[in-house]
């Protein structure tokens, strides 16, 4: 299992945890700063610009559930508890509906037994009674009452609904008193993460009609707000916002309560949805096994439509099958669109960078979301110039937000255009899709906003003056980081000082060159050389310059970012892993990367750290300071594929497939703390990380298209495979129903006794298979 540091006392972690190599490394001192000084400083600015981390105290262990745009965190016990900050409750439209809801018997909290959402839209939890005194006043012993908690979300009502079933395993009546307890406050989901709104509307008394208890709020942006819990059987008695309930149960028999919680969003009363109670318990038991079926069955659905893999390691079996549920939970609808929603609590929401880099991992799996995510990110492409919100003309969006603060304008994710990096994305994405599928239509149909884009890049570029795609927010609450490293404190100099904007990131300036390669490409096979010979080119030159520029012989890798006047940030991180995926690394140069990125103080044994545990701004729970992201390795990953760097690819992926398995199902989260496996023999998770999380997801299906050594060429109606790389632990691999084009492929791996991979394979369809 993994190891949450909340739950740890400090004083024992302080010394392990935090300890660095003494003295000096690499020609530079150790700060005097401590890390709990660094995390401070960090959070503050985090706050303040609403960047991507939250105040709320661990979500480590909750139960998720999603269901399109609903989704619901609560405790293993199912509850979600009063006291503290937290950040459980039900969900919607970047609103916290409800943010308490506690069962009670005689006042007491049940025993967890077990739980589990490993269905994603639903959960069970299975719980005893503790000693309670019953109605009567008898004593009850403990484990005497069995309780199954089955609750499900329906998004098509837009409600939640619970089903909690009392078994008496005793051989005498029991007259049991209980109570169900809620609360509503209506939060914004950035006051949620530490960020209070400036406007407030009202909170409407609670209410309750018959055996209905209602909360309304009228939102200061005129949407009015509210969510209904219906009971049956009704509560034998009401108080305030508690329902109370008496069950008599006989002797091996089973009693049930159902509750629903109903949401309803509209501007005006005349548009409110009325919830509908089951006129009986058999209808709301049908209904709750018809929204049940109905999400299995929509996940079922999608998993035969998806690339099979199937190997002789359950543990990998177990992740991937794992990731491809988790993105069919995150896939959202939008606009007649689904897109991945970047990850649960807190981005369930189209982020631009995200929802790319989720589609680009899981082309070889699930090629059709990626078509989806560009139409809607053209659709959102900036047109004017909008400081407010970081927009320019040809810019891909970073975050959409439709909550309470986004329609008073006390935000700009309206949407907001500060990332320097989902433009080139949007460019490399719509190329890689073409490869896969060996159709030009989606290039064609999106050509005018392939041109806007490659015209923002250029132009920024060119008012850089430095000859570098760079960013510097202009927004008076944008963010100050705008590659993926986006919190305040993730670019910083050897010192310990954060860079100074402009910045060019190492990573951006790989994913220009990409990009531009990538659309010469596509230009040149519809007829237009001119512009493809000028992208060539324009690739080429950006090539030679990152390389006078962004290499450090001392760190033997390339800096992190250049900032103002083009000096560097001379640190070594994991970003330049993403620059060896691109291709504008030198050979040379790539190899010395690939090592460095695995040396003790970058590779942790779990996963590639995002900085060094050399560099004074370490930290290992810092959001981007040290800890270790599934996405960012499994992009390394494929940098270390197309340079050759085999033996680095097979241990990083295996560090990820064994840092997998010790969450709950094999569920890889947004992030994990950079604690080394000598210290831990368990990864340690970082206490508010989302999940699941779309590009964490993706991660291990990339990982596999990386070491296998996939290479589509649709166009040509062939797969190319290089030098196929099992994982240590994977002797035989299948892929089945692997898409290129309009063909259909079951391809095997098998390792010899002399550790060469044999490849065999089936194809439905005109494809050739070219090993190389």
């Amino acid at each position: 299992m993994s190891v949450d540091i909340s739950d740890r006392k400090q004083a024992e972690l302080t010394k392990p945890l935090f300890m660095q190599a003494p003295g000096k490394t690499e020609g530079r001192e150790m700060s005097r700063k401590t890390h709990e000084d660094i995390r401070h400083e960090a959070g503050s600015r985090r706050i303040v610009q609403h960047g991507r981390s939250s105040t709320t105290s661990s979500i480590a262990h909750a139960i998720v559930i999603k269901s399109d745009e609903l989704f619901f965190l609560c405790e293993a016990n199912g509850d979600v508890p009063f006291d503290g900050s937290n950040g459980l409750g039900f969900y919607y439209h970047d609103c916290r509906y409800l943010n308490g809801y506690e069962l009670r018997l005689d006042g007491m909290t049940a025993d967890r037994l077990a739980s589990t959402a490993v269905e994603g839209s639903s959960a069970t939890f299975v719980l005893a009674n503790r000693d309670v005194k019953t109605a009567g006043n008898d004593l009850l012993e403990k484990e005497s009452i069995g309780i199954k908690w089955e609750r499900t979300l329906d998004a098509n009502t837009c409600a939640l609904h619970d089903s909690i079933a009392f078994s008496n395993f005793g051989v005498k009546p029991v007259d049991l008193p209980l109570t169900i307890r809620l609360r509503c406050k209506f939060e914004p989901i950035f006051a949620v993460r530490g960020a209070p709104p400036k406007k407030r509307g009202k909170l409407e008394p609670t209410r309750w009609e018959n055996s209905a208890l209602h909360f309304e709020y009228e939102g200061a942006d005129k949407v009015r707000r509210s969510l209904s819990a219906l009971f049956h059987p009704a509560p034998h008695q009401t108080t305030d916002t508690t329902a109370e309930f008496n069950l008599s149960i006989a002797p091996h028999a089973t009693a049930t309560i159902r509750c629903s919680l109903h949401i309803s969003e509209s501007p005006n009363d005349s548009q409110r949805r009325a919830p509908r109670m089951p006129a009986s318990q058999d209808e709301h038991d049908d209904d709750f096994k018809r929204v049940r079926q109905a999400h299995n069955q929509a996940s079922g659905e999608w998993l035969k439509n998806a690339t099979r893999l199937d190997s002789d390691d359950p543990r990998l079996n177990r992740v991937v099958d794992q990731s491809l549920r988790d993105l069919h939970l995150l896939s959202t609808p939008m606009h007649g669109h689904r897109y991945f929603s970047a990850g649960v609590p807190w981005y369930v929401t189209l982020f631009g960078r995200d929802a790319i880099i989720s589609a680009l991992e899981t082309l070889a799996f699930l090629p059709g979301r990626a078509e989806d995510t560009l139409r809607l990110l053209a659709s959102f492409q900036g047109t004017r110039e909008d400081h407010w919100r970081d927009e320019e003309p040809g810019k891909i969006m970073h975050e959409l937000r439709v909550g309470e603060m986004a329609h008073l304008d006390e935000i700009p994710q309206t949407p907001y255009y500060g990332t320097v990096d989902a433009t080139p994305l949007f460019l490399i994405l719509l190329a890689r899709h073409a490869e896969w599928t060996g159709r030009l239509d989606l290039f064609t149909e999106l050509k005018p906003h392939v041109q806007v884009a490659l015209s923002w890049i250029d132009h920024a570029i060119a008012q850089s003056g430095s000859g570098y795609l760079t960013y510097a927010t202009l927004s008076g609450s944008g963010l100050t980081n705008q590659g993926w490293k986006d919190s305040g404190d993730s670019i910083m100099n050897c010192d310990g000082s954060l860079a100074t904007p402009p910045i060019a990131l190492v990573e951006v300036q790989g994913y220009v060159y990409m990009a531009k390669k990538a659309m010469a490409a596509l230009y040149r096979r519809t007829g237009d050389s001119a512009t493809a010979d000028r992208l060539g080119k324009e690739a080429e030159e950006l090539c030679a310059r990152f390389q006078r520029d962004f290499w450090m012989d001392d760190l033997e890798t390339y800096a992190l970012a250049l900032q103002k006047g083009n000096q560097p940030a001379a640190v070594v991180s994991s970003n330049p892993g993403h620059a060896l995926w691109t291709g504008i690394a030198t050979p040379e140069r790539a190899l010395k990367t690939a090592e460095r990125l695995m040396r003790e103080d970058m590779f942790s044994g779990w996963g590639i750290r995002t900085l060094s545990s050399r560099e004074r701004r370490f930290n290992p729970l810092g959001y981007h300071d040290g800890t270790v992201w599934p996405h960012d390795n499994a992009i390394a990953v494929a940098g270390f594929r197309r340079y050759g760097c085999l033996s680095h690819l097979s241990r990083v992926i295996d560090g990820i497939v064994d840092a997998a398995v010790h969450f709950p199902h094999g569920r890889l989260p947004e992030v994990f703390a950079g604690f080394s496996r000598q210290e831990f023999s368990v990864p340690v998770r970082y206490p508010v990380a989302c999940h699941p999380q779309a590009w964490a997801a993706g991660s291990v299906p990339f990982m596999i298209e990386s070491a296998l050594g996939l290479r589509p060429d649709a166009f040509n109606h062939s797969l190319h495979i290089s030098r196929p790389e099992l994982p240590e632990s994977v002797h035989e691999l299948t892929l089945k129903r692997l898409r290129v084009g309009d063909a259909v492929a079951e391809v095997r791996f098998k390792r010899n006794k002399r550790g060469n991979v044999a490849v065999e394979h089936e194809c439905a369809g005109h494809l050739d298979v070219i090993l190389e």
